[in-house]
């Protein structure tokens, strides 16, 4: 395979993107020309599941081959934010045509202390690892298996709490929350510990779809609902703990948290941060996490070969652009190459 195009290659240079801050910035062509609709992640269709992410990581291995980017073939795991929710016996809407989505289980600080730590073998998430041994079956024990949809602890407690009083909860009674999110964190911790094992520590990020050689990532959005100081108190330290646990964390988070980028830019280990938000915030944000690798929602305007001169001096940033068709692929990816400084 050409220089530059081979799976090590790609992998060498997210391993320097992540650790190097001399790196300079990576970039993934979304050119998709078959797409196909993926089935809903309900358990009922874990077979039809696993063809369609089959079918998506054999398209993928085949693209490497000629377009000539930083993206890497996985193996996608495409769940919903329901399934640490649902493990603890948490109701689930399924929509026909949406994702499923978990409803609260529990109303008021009074039901945390009886609320069990589920054995991971045997809930609801046990059928996720099924789904996950076939596809490395099929693909090797060195193929990059997609992470399932992670929220952090607290995130997760939010969904088994109902939200009105959740929320309140925060204040009135953090003992209680921060002990539903001590159950969270040990059933998530038991989850991830025993996915890793199985399938090694490299994987490719539950959203939006990046590399980490090692660590975890998760999705931290109900802090955009929150206080600085509620933050630092009831959010940070689970963070840490994580980061710490598995060597290194990635951040996804939509919320409006502009007032918890601080917190996010100090949390230990922080590997690379995502943020979706309208686009003079995230201009904001180029500049605040320059030392920190980012992806963002939006990475520029105009021509994406000026692209990367707009960047913060110092920083690294996943540069994401669209192609019609294969010709326009190739363009962009010589073009991007270039605008790199890879030549």
């Amino acid at each position: 395979m050409a220089q530059g195009y081979s799976i090590e290659a790609r992998t060498q240079r997210w391993c320097d993107f992540l650790s190097d801050p001399d790196a300079g910035h990576l970039f993934l062509i979304d050119y998709v020309p078959d797409v196909e609709t993926p089935p809903l992640p309900w358990r009922e269709l874990a077979s039809a599941r696993i063809e369609w992410a089959w079918r998506q990581y054999e398209r993928q291995r085949a693209r490497i081959e000629w377009l000539r980017d930083d993206t890497l073939p996985y193996l996608d795991m495409r769940t919903g934010t329901e399934i640490f929710a649902e493990a603890f016996g948490c109701p689930v809407h399924f929509p026909d045509d949406n994702m499923p989505f978990a409803l609260p289980l529990i109303q008021h600080a009074g039901e945390v202390a009886p609320l069990q730590v589920p054995d991971v073998s045997t809930s609801s998430v046990a059928y996720l690892f099924d789904i996950a041994d076939e596809l490395v079956r099929r693909a090797g024990p060195d193929a990059l298996v997609k992470l399932v949809d992670i929220q952090s602890p607290m995130d997760i407690a939010a969904l088994i709490w109902e939200k009105s009083s959740f929320y309140p909860a925060l204040i009135e009674a953090p003992e209680a929350a921060l002990e539903l999110a001590d159950k969270v964190k040990q059933f998530l911790t038991a989850f991830l510990d025993a996915w890793f094992a199985r399938y090694g520590d490299a994987f490719i990020a539950h959203y939006p779809s990046y590399y980490m050689p090692k660590g975890l990532t998760l999705s931290e959005d109900e802090v955009g609902a929150v206080s600085v100081g509620t933050f630092e108190r009831l959010f940070l330290p689970e963070l840490t703990e994580l980061s710490e646990h598995y060597g290194g964390i990635g951040i996804h988070c939509c919320a409006h948290a502009h007032h918890q980028w601080e917190g996010f830019r100090d949390v230990p280990g922080l590997r690379l941060i995502n943020l979706v938000q309208p686009t003079e915030r995230l201009r904001e944000a180029y500049r605040y996490f320059a030392g920190v690798p980012q992806m963002h929602s939006w990475c520029g305007e105009g021509d994406p070969r000026a692209w990367p001169a707009t960047y913060p001096q110092g920083s690294r940033v996943v540069i994401q652009v669209s192609a019609a068709t294969r010709d326009e692929a190739l363009r962009l990816s010589d073009a991007l190459w270039t605008a790199c400084g890879r030549d």
